[in-house]
């Protein structure tokens, strides 16, 4: 399972990675966390709000922070 965090590194961006790591760990997933924080690989992923998630290269969250039941709902 990849993982990809975008987003300047603010508060809300580090707290979507907690909750994803939460989230994967719970359904006892491995994993691995990229994040991406550089202006024109966020734009050119097509995301125009951040923080955003990806889960295997799929925007499943964009301009905020989902929960760790939220994305536990995705990676079903």
């Amino acid at each position: 399972m990849k993982i990809t965090i975008y987003g300047s590194g603010c508060s809300k961006c580090k707290q979507l990675t907690v909750n994803a790591e939460e989230a994967a760990n719970e359904l006892g997933l491995s994993y691995e966390v990229e994040k991406v924080t550089d202006v024109n690989a966020i734009i050119d992923a097509g995301i125009m709000r951040t923080p955003a998630l990806a889960l295997n290269d799929e925007i499943v969250a964009e301009g905020k922070v989902a929960s760790p039941a939220d994305i536990k709902k995705y990676l079903s």
